[in-house]
């Protein structure tokens, strides 16, 4: 869709809100855009594009996280994306107020799309830390990693048994935990992705599923 929020290659596309949504929300618009350039990789032109599309696919301004999950899982009928949106909606929703706003949507989309090495890793650290207390337990990292193989679905073959997960898992995270005490800081992350080429390409499954 060539006049909405997101282009084809981004894979994260904003609808249209439905009726009773539209007619409950504030109708908003962006702050500054000179201070959304000066946080963004995205010139004041390509803000001006972006808004314009994520006003005509989502005209009160906002989306929810039951609407983010219904759009999600058009992109991926294969296999169950609820999950994965789940925890990527709570990685965008940075002020906690179960909605995402044009900001939130569009400084993500900068990091991602334009973002250095480091700014996707520190995006993805956000990712996998689920309860946002600043450090990886493994059960984290697996449900990530459970969430990402269920989405991805029977495009996976052969389909990845719970116990294949897990040892990859232990495999990760025993990589990262340098100081083995069980949690892996943003650190720690950040030194053993940048470091071991593996860890790089475990991650780049997330060019499939953002």
């Amino acid at each position: 869709k060539k006049d909405g929020f997101f282009d084809s290659e981004a894979v994260l596309p904003i609808q249209m809100m439905d009726e009773e949504q539209e007619s409950t929300t504030v109708r908003y618009h962006p702050e500054n855009l000179e201070q959304l350039q000066s946080q963004t990789h995205f010139s004041r032109q390509e803000l001006q594009l972006l808004y314009r599309g994520f006003k005509n696919d989502c005209p009160s301004g906002v989306v929810n996280e039951d609407t983010f999950k219904n759009i999600y899982a058009l992109f991926f009928p294969l296999g169950d994306s609820s999950k994965y949106a789940q925890f990527l909606f709570n990685a965008f929703d940075k002020d906690k107020n179960g909605s995402l706003s044009f900001e939130e949507l569009v400084c993500d989309l900068s990091v991602l799309l334009r973002g250095t090495t480091e700014e996707k890793l520190n995006w993805a650290f956000n990712l996998y830390d689920i309860n946002k207390d600043g450090q990886i337990t493994k059960e984290e990292m697996l449900d990530i990693l459970k969430s990402i193989y269920d989405l991805m679905g029977k495009s996976i073959h052969p389909r990845l048994k719970e116990e294949a997960v897990r040892q990859h898992v232990r495999m990760f995270f025993q990589k990262m935990d340098i100081n083995q005490d069980g949690v892996v800081t943003i650190d720690e992350f950040i030194d053993c992705c940048q470091k071991d080429e593996n860890a790089m390409e475990s991650l780049k499954i997330f060019d499939n599923s953002v």
